[in-house]
């Protein structure tokens, strides 16, 4: 496994710590023209479980994986928080505010895996 992979895991566990659900990792290793390899998306059900997501995610990263996010944005109001961690983009969403981007379905061609959620 290498240090990208580590990274999604320990991203994919810290939505976990906090019951974070309906997460899905999108390899876009084999896309051109993409700005990440992974994007790891998730759902928390208020904007304080999503604040609390983010949190986790920061927290478990940094300590099991050694990374910080280079850039964080959507904490002021947590309807959608995207964390940067330029190999791996998280989000963090609203589950409406998902469904209206839609995200998931920009890279129709991309690999995906969705995890079932952990009770």
């Amino acid at each position: 496994m290498n240090n990208t992979e580590k990274l999604v895991k320990a991203i994919v566990k810290g939505i976990q710590e906090k019951k974070g659900h309906n997460i899905t990792i999108i390899d876009l290793r084999n896309i051109d023209d993409t700005i990440t390899q992974f994007l790891v998306i998730c759902e928390g059900n208020s904007p304080t479980q999503v604040s609390a997501i983010t949190d986790e995610v920061r927290e478990y990263v940094r300590i099991h994986a050694g990374q910080k996010p280079v850039s964080t944005d959507g904490t002021r109001n947590c309807l959608w928080v995207a964390m940067d961690y330029v190999d791996v983009v998280a989000h963090i969403f609203l589950p409406e505010t998902r469904e209206f981007y839609d995200i998931d379905n920009l890279w129709e061609d991309a690999k995906r895996k969705t995890l079932p959620d952990i009770d």
